[in-house]
C-alpha cells in the first residue's frame, strides 16, 4: 500500500488549500493595485523552475535594456538586451522579448523596463506547477456526475450530486433487436464533459489518453501524490482513481450483446445554469458510431495497460478492459464507415467527425501495445497518417506517441527509427514556430479555435514527447513557453486557469460556477481561450460582445461565451499532463 509521506498535507487540508485558491489569487491581485488591467510586460503568472527557461514579452517598439530587480529591496540581479521588437500577427502588435533564463536563484522578482510599468512579481523556485498539476487534476473531481460533492474534499464548492445516470432511456438512434427504443440501461459515473452534463464518449477518447499517458511517462510525479478527493490516501496514485471514475461509465457505453458503442449520453437539450442536482431532463443514449468505437477499443487497450500494476485493487478490470476493446475493434472492422449523425430531437454536443483512419490508427497501435498480435500493427501502418498536433477529431498522434512511448516492444530497428522520426518531426516544426515567432509560441492564427489554449498546450504536449525522445533542450524550452502564454505571458495578460494568477477568468461557462452563488469560479479549469469565430456573439451582445476579432484578443470572460470562455475535460486533460512534464523533466540546475 502507498502512503503518504509525513511532508504531505492530509486530503482536508489539501482540499481546503485547493479551494482557497481563487480567494488567494483575489487576494494578490488587491496586493498588486486591485486593478487587474492588462500589463505592458507579459509573464507566466505562476513563475520559473530555476532552471527553466524564462522568457517575457515586452510590448514596446523602442525598448532594448531591461533589468530583473529582487521584490522587496529592488536589488538589481539582472540586466540584459532585449533584441529588437518583431510584428506578432495573431495579436497584431510589436514585441520585444526579454530572456531571463539565467535567473536561477529562488526568489521573488519583478521585470523593468524604461518607460513602463514594472511587471507583477512573480516567483522562481523548485515546486512551482506542482500545485497546477494538483489543482487541475482535481478540476476533473469537481466535474464528476451521480456524486455527491462533500465539503471534506470539494470546500465552498460542495454540491449535492446530479445525473445518477442509473435509468438511461435508448434512444431511437441507438436501437437493437436486444436493446429496442425505450429500454432502461445503467450508466452511471464519468465526468460532465465542459459546461454542460452531458457525457460523450469520442471527447472522453483524447481525455482518458492524456490522462494515463501523465501516468505512463511521469508516474513518480504522481505516485503518492494526494489532490484531496474521496480516494486519497488509497494503494491507488489518486489520477488513477480519478480517471477510473470516467472508464467505468465508459465501460458501460458498450452494448454487452454487439460490442458497439454509443456516441453519448445526453439530455435531448442542453440544461440551464442550473446546479446538477436541479437538473432533472430525461436521460438517453445515442446512436453507435466507428469513432465512438475506436476511441474507446484505444482507451480500453492502454488502460488495461495502465491498471494491470493494480490489479489487487482492480480484479479482473484489466482483462474485462482487455475484451471490452477487441470487442470494440471487431465491431468498428464490421462497421468501419458509421460516422454520428445528430438525431432530430438531439441539441446538444455533436463531436462529429466523417473520418475515421487516424481512429483506427490509434486504436490498432494501443492494441499492438496490449497484445503483442502484429495484425494490428499492421493495421496502424494501413491507417496511420503522419502525427500532427492532436484534437479530439484528429488522434494519428496519440497513436504514433503510444508506440514511440514503448519501442521497446516494436518488432526491428526500422520501425521504432521510423515512429522516433516522426515523433522528431513533429517537435522540430513546433519548435521551429516557436523560435520564429515574434511571441515566441508555436500558434499561429489558424491554431485560435474553439478550445485554442488546449490547442497550445497540446502543441506542448508534442514537444515533450520530442524532448523525451531526443532530449534536446530547445524542445522543452519550446514547451515551456507555450505553458507560459496559458499562465498569462499572452496578449490579454490573463492565466486562462481558474484560481491560478494574478488575472484569471472569472464567469467561466460552466453551470456548477454559474450556478452555485459563489463569486469565484471552481479552481483548476482551463478557459478554453481567444476564438476569432465567436460562434456566440449573438449571446453575448448584452454582454458588450467581443473586444477585438483579432485570433490572439477574442476572448471574453463572461459566462454567456462558450465560444471562448467554456472548459471541457480534453482541456484539462493536457493541462494536467504538460504542468507535470514541465515540473518533472526540467532539470533542478
Amino acid at each position: 500500500m502507498l502512503h503518504t509521506p509525513p511532508t504531505t498535507p492530509s486530503p482536508l487540508l489539501r482540499a481546503l488549500a485547493l479551494a482557497a485558491l481563487p480567494l488567494l489569487s483575489l487576494l494578490a491581485r488587491q496586493a498588486t493595485g486591485g486593478d487587474p488591467a492588462t500589463p505592458a510586460i507579459r509573464l507566466n503568472q505562476l513563475g520559473f523552475l530555476p532552471a527553466a527557461g524564462k522568457l517575457a514579452v515586452v510590448e514596446s517598439a523602442d525598448a532594448r535594456r531591461f533589468e530583473v530587480v529582487r521584490d522587496g529591496d529592488d536589488a538589481v540581479v539582472v540586466v540584459g538586451d532585449m533584441a529588437p521588437a518583431a510584428e506578432w500577427a495573431p495579436a497584431g502588435r510589436r514585441v520585444a522579448i526579454a530572456d531571463l533564463t539565467g535567473l536561477s536563484v529562488p526568489g521573488r522578482y519583478r521585470l523593468r523596463v524604461e518607460g513602463l510599468p514594472p511587471s507583477d512579481p512573480f516567483p522562481v523556485g523548485p515546486e512551482v506547477y506542482a500545485a497546477l498539476a494538483d489543482a487541475a487534476l482535481k478540476g476533473f473531481y469537481f466535474n464528476r456526475a451521480g456524486a455527491s460533492l462533500e465539503a471534506a474534499h470539494a470546500g465552498r464548492h460542495a454540491r449535492a450530486a446530479g445525473h445518477a445516470d442509473t435509468e438511461v432511456e435508448i434512444h431511437a438512434s441507438a436501437a437493437s433487436a436486444t436493446r429496442p427504443a425505450g429500454s432502461v440501461i445503467s450508466a452511471p459515473g464519468g465526468w460532465y464533459d465542459a459546461g454542460d452534463y452531458n457525457k460523450y464518449v469520442v471527447n472522453s477518447g483524447i481525455t482518458m489518453y492524456t490522462l494515463l499517458a501523465a501516468w505512463e511517462d511521469f508516474p513518480g510525479f504522481f505516485r503518492g501524490r494526494d489532490v484531496g478527493i474521496p480516494e486519497s490516501g488509497d494503494a491507488v496514485p489518486d489520477l488513477l482513481d480519478e480517471a477510473w471514475w470516467n472508464l467505468r461509465w465508459m465501460l458501460a457505453m458498450q452494448d454487452p450483446d454487439d460490442g458497439g458503442v454509443y456516441h453519448k449520453l445526453t439530455n435531448l437539450r442542453f440544461d440551464g445554469a442550473v446546479m446538477p442536482g436541479a437538473a432533472r431532463k430525461r436521460r438517453y443514449v445515442v446512436q453507435k458510431g466507428t469513432a465512438a468505437a475506436l476511441d474507446f477499443a484505444a482507451v480500453m487497450a492502454q488502460a488495461a495497460r495502465v491498471y494491470a500494476e493494480f490489479e489487487p485493487q482492480f480484479p479482473g478490470v484489466p482483462a474485462r478492459m482487455r475484451e471490452a476493446a477487441e470487442r470494440a475493434w471487431a465491431w468498428a472492422l464490421a462497421h468501419p464507415d458509421v460516422p454520428y449523425r445528430q438525431p432530430d430531437d438531439v441539441a446538444t454536443g455533436a463531436y462529429g467527425d466523417d473520418s475515421f483512419a487516424d481512429e483506427f490508427a490509434w486504436a490498432a497501435a494501443e492494441l499492438f501495445l496490449l497484445t503483442g498480435d502484429a495484425a494490428y500493427l499492421r493495421a496502424f501502418e494501413r491507417h496511420a497518417a503522419e502525427p500532427a498536433v492532436p484534437s479530439w477529431a484528429q488522434v494519428d498522434a496519440l497513436g504514433w506517441s503510444s508506440l514511440a512511448r514503448h519501442r521497446d516492444r516494436l518488432p526491428d530497428d526500422a520501425t521504432r527509427e521510423r515512429v522516433a522520426a516522426a515523433i522528431d518531426a513533429l517537435a522540430e516544426r513546433l519548435a521551429t514556430r516557436s523560435r520564429e515567432a515574434a511571441w515566441r509560441i508555436a500558434m499561429g492564427p489558424e491554431d485560435f479555435v474553439w478550445g485554442s489554449s488546449a490547442q497550445a498546450l497540446n502543441q506542448a504536449l508534442m514537444l515533450v514527447q520530442g524532448y523525451r525522445l531526443t532530449a534536446r533542450r530547445d524542445y522543452l524550452d519550446a514547451a515551456q513557453s507555450q505553458l507560459d502564454y496559458v499562465l498569462g505571458r499572452n496578449p490579454l495578460g490573463v492565466s486562462f486557469v481558474t484560481g491560478h494568477g494574478l488575472r484569471t477568468p472569472m464567469r467561466i461557462h460552466h453551470r456548477p460556477s454559474q450556478a452555485d452563488g459563489i463569486v469565484e469560479p471552481v479552481p483548476g479549469l482551463l478557459s478554453g481561450g481567444p476564438n476569432p469565430r465567436q460562434q456566440d456573439l449573438d449571446e453575448c451582445t448584452a454582454a458588450g460582445g467581443y473586444p477585438s476579432k483579432l485570433p490572439a484578443l477574442s476572448w471574453l470572460d463572461q459566462d454567456c461565451s462558450y465560444a471562448s470562455n467554456e472548459i471541457a475535460i480534453n482541456w484539462n486533460a493536457p493541462l494536467v499532463y504538460v504542468a507535470a512534464a514541465i515540473q518533472a523533466l526540467t532539470p533542478a540546475e
